[in-house]
This record gives C-alpha cells, sequence and structure tokens, in this order.
C-alpha cells in the first residue's frame, strides 16, 4: 500500500492511539499541517477506500482505526522505494544507507546485530 506524506501524517497521528474521531486525530497533526477539518475528514475517507483505516460509527462520531500497523506500512514503503531506487534489491538500499549516512556507534550495532539475528533465523 502506498501512502502519500499527508497519509503518513494522518497514520502516524492515528497509531498514537485508535480508535480515534476525525477531531482527535486533527489535534495529533503537527502544528504547522493546519489542514481544515473537512480536509481531515476528506483524507480519512480515501485511507478508508485505500483500505488503510476502518470507520465505525459511535453515534453521530465516525471513529477510525488503522487496518494496516506502522511496521507494515514501512515494510511496503521501503519494498516499493527498493524497487524504484534500487532495482528491487534491499541489500543495496541498505548498502546505501550504511555508506552514505553517518550512522552512530549504536545504530551500527543495532544494523549488525539484526544482520546477524537474520543470518541465524532469528524473529521480526
Amino acid at each position: 500500500m502506498r501512502l502519500t506524506k499527508a497519509e503518513w501524517q494522518l497514520m502516524n497521528a492515528l497509531w498514537q492511539g485508535h480508535p480515534a474521531t476525525a477531531r482527535e486525530i486533527q489535534s495529533r497533526l503537527p502544528r504547522e499541517t493546519n489542514w481544515a477539518y473537512t480536509t481531515v475528514k476528506t483524507m480519512l475517507s480515501r485511507l478508508v477506500t485505500k483500505g488503510a483505516l476502518s470507520e465505525r460509527k459511535d453515534g453521530l462520531a465516525a471513529m477510525y482505526s488503522p487496518l494496516v500497523s506502522r511496521r507494515k506500512a514501512r515494510l511496503s514503503a521501503l519494498r516499493s522505494m527498493a524497487e524504484e531506487v534500487f532495482d528491487g534489491s534491499v541489500g543495496m538500499l541498505v548498502h546505501f544507507l550504511v555508506e552514505e549516512e553517518n550512522l552512530s556507534p549504536s545504530e551500527r550495532k543495532k544494523l549488525i546485530d539484526a544482520l546477524k539475528d537474520e543470518d541465524k533465523g532469528g524473529a521480526k
């Protein structure tokens, strides 16, 4: 599932706590977003149509819940990036990040440990 930058903002706000109303989600958005309530409702409806959210009525209010976890959404985004930018190679993506980014010793250790765990057939 592909999310736009705006959709990521809404999903991040919803992952903070759910179910939630559109007003609750709107209140969790970064201040600089400054979206009107109607914009938030429209975008939430689009996410429901995409299958990223569920919507149920609670009296007059609509309550939204994520149908996709943050982890799955991140994995999908990384796979899309790997496909588009790195010829489908996640390894090339990781190698690029290690080469180009200044990883702290702690981040390097976490990456090495994760790779070692994967080699041993560790859990994800």
